[in-house]
């Protein structure tokens, strides 16, 4: 038997586990799938929006492979803590597949950045996913325009949530102190902002087009911006879901102005060079404007804008970070690996294994994690004759437990699911999130 620790249980661990199962060279292989939260699927549970219900299901297909009878499911246990070293997993398992994401966001690395009021998408995202980590009134939406740095598919998500009428809300597992918030909102102007035109921006054209269907929000494009973009007027040789970006982009710039309740600027060619303060808060954002450089990039002119906001949230990617007892890179945010093998000093060590986010950065949607992990689960299966031989406790939860953790299995995440399918009901709406380490831990133990 070949005993395996996936080290997450979001899209990627869950591919490595599904990879590992279902192969046939080496026969007998368990696995269990760790995570330092109680719920599983990683950022299709806490950063995908909740109106996205499509995207969501994709949880439905996870769940079905952490149901598989030689995969198990261990929730709330955190490795590299002191109770659980990344040296004490190898005396627990033959191998151990690190799929543990890419933590936290990248920085703007400008003056005023972490005033109160300015903070990353990622946190707000957090927020309105009820991840336990994130305080339910980290957000009071008082602002009455909110600025959101970055032009990618989470900046759309967080401009889309912004504008969006809360009612809207009410159908889908937003959490309710959340939802309560959203409903008070005073945000009447969401302004997006890139720092290069409309033909690289990195939202998909689903995403944008969304935008554009929002009952109560008007959508605000400045065609002198758009013609700045060389490509704009010639968008034929533009890779097709650029080419349809412009030509959305370019059907709100002739649309009419009706006014609404709310308003979505999308603006280019704008470099955020401060958080501006006021009263010690963000008060809003100074852009110097850019223009092509001629080489694909964009150059600054000296000529500033400033936006007034009392929100400002950056969304320019995410960023891989160290996990204790692992070795790092950290130009790259990444493990040094090769095909998946971790290296440490540049040679591959045995039983340790990367895939996801942390094998080859935040890149690519949730499906390029499949070949991703596959690649990885390949390493270790022609690793394991030299890992399998090993003796091993019989069961490693029994050990995480008799060493004081906590464990949430299978059958305590259902008892969470329904929980929160109760809660949803007592408020007249589907399953509700719950949103606090005490609430979920509750629930899983059947105090709740």
């Amino acid at each position: 038997m070949l005993r395996v620790a996936v080290i997450g249980s979001g899209p990627s661990g869950v591919y490595a586990a599904q990879a590992l199962v279902q192969q046939e060279t080496v026969p007998d292989v368990r696995v269990h799938v760790l995570d330092r939260l109680p719920c599983p699927y990683g950022l299709v549970r806490y950063g995908v929006a909740p109106d996205h219900e499509k995207i969501k299901s994709l949880q439905n297909n996870l769940r079905t492979v952490l149901e598989h009878d030689r995969i198990t499911f261990v929730g709330n246990i955190e490795v590299g803590s002191p109770a659980l070293a990344s040296v004490r997993l190898l005396e627990l398992y033959h191998a151990v597949v690190y799929c543990v994401g890419a933590a936290t966001d990248r920085r703007l690395g400008v003056p005023g950045e972490d005033l109160p009021g300015s903070c990353s998408a990622t946190d707000f995202v957090s927020w309105y996913s009820a991840h336990p980590d994130t305080a339910p009134n980290a957000f009071a939406l008082s602002a009455r325009s909110a600025v959101v740095i970055g032009v990618g598919n989470v900046a759309v998500d967080v401009a889309r949530i912004l504008a969006r009428d809360a009612q809207e809300l009410r159908r889908t597992d937003v959490p309710q102190p959340a939802l309560g918030v959203l409903a008070d909102s005073l945000v009447r102007d969401v302004h997006m902002v890139g720092r290069r035109g409309p033909s690289q921006a990195k939202f998909t054209t689903k995403e944008l087009r969304e935008l554009g269907t929002l009952p109560d929000a008007r959508m605000v494009v400045h065609p002198d911006e758009l013609a700045l973009d060389p490509d704009y007027a010639r968008p034929a040789a533009l890779p097709a879901v650029n080419r349809r970006n412009v030509e959305v982009l370019r059907g709100w710039a002739e649309g009419d102005a009706e006014d609404r309740a709310r308003r979505i600027h999308l603006r280019f060619f704008l470099r955020p060079v401060e958080v501006l303060e006021e009263g010690g808060r963000a008060a809003g954002v100074r852009f110097e404007r850019t223009v092509p450089d001629g080489a694909g990039g964009v150059r600054g002119t000296g000529t500033y804008e400033d936006i007034a906001a009392q929100l400002v949230l950056r969304s320019v990617g995410y960023r891989g970070t160290p996990l204790a007892g692992l070795p790092f890179d950290p130009a790259r945010g990444t493990v040094p690996h090769a095909a998946g093998r971790v290296l440490r000093d540049g040679v591959p060590s045995p039983g340790e294994y990367v895939a996801g986010w942390i094998k080859r950065g935040p890149t690519g949607v949730i499906g390029t994690n499949r070949p991703c992990s596959k690649e990885t689960v390949a390493s270790l299966l022609a690793d394991a004759p030299a890992l399998a031989g090993r003796p091993l406790p019989d069961d490693p939860v029994d050990v995480l437990r008799a060493s004081g953790l906590r464990p949430v299995e299978w059958p305590q995440w259902q008892a969470i699911v329904a929980a929160e399918a109760a809660l949803g009901v007592s408020l007249g709406r589907g399953s509700v999130k719950l949103h606090d380490w005490a609430g979920l831990l509750a629930a899983a133990d059947g105090t709740g």
